[in-house]
């Protein structure tokens, strides 16, 4: 059974509880982690990409690196110009209480909120194209679940619903 999808106006760039992104991990291969010791700067995501059935969706956005180059984009792989890219099929659920709305003029580093910003007007143009991907790499993960390589590489979004739920009744 498809899922109901609602589609927020404007994307934001979030941070994400730590705490909440390592519980989650030890449960999904693909989610990224929020900071390795080797980056200055914790990892943003973009949300909310998708409200499904009362679960907030966010995605990763990774810095852009030599290798993005040559790819090109695919329902869940979006170029943010030459910045970042937007890994879909690493989204997951949150809840809003896990989450901060980043404020970009409230970076300190004049480089990095520079380099934000930048992301941030790519997004804006690119929302549409994101929200729709987004509900298409859902919707293929539930339909063919493992039986397809698009379905393979991705997060396990039943399981990490159930795990969301778990997670919010444990820190209550």
């Amino acid at each position: 059974m498809l899922r109901r999808f609602f589609y927020m106006a404007d994307l934001e760039i979030y941070e994400i509880d730590s705490a909440y992104i390592e519980y989650l991990a030890g449960f999904e291969e693909h989610l990224f982690r929020n900071k390795k010791i080797t980056q200055n700067f914790s990892r943003k995501y973009i949300g909310i990409i998708l409200e499904i059935n009362g679960f907030e969706y966010f995605a990763p956005l990774s810095s852009f690196k030599p290798k993005h180059k040559r790819l090109c984009e695919t329902v869940d792989f979006i170029k943010i110009g030459i910045y970042a890219v937007i890994n879909l099929n690493n989204m997951f659920p949150a809840s809003l209480t896990l989450c901060k709305s980043v404020k970009i003029e409230n970076i300190k580093n004049e480089h990095y909120r520079d380099l934000v910003r930048a992301e941030y007007r790519i997004i804006k143009q690119k929302t549409e194209q994101i929200i729709n991907n987004a509900k298409d790499v859902y919707t293929h993960k539930m339909i063919n679940d493992g039986s397809s390589k698009l379905s393979q590489r991705c997060n396990d979004f039943k399981m990490l619903e159930i795990k969301c739920k778990e997670y919010l009744i444990k820190k209550k």
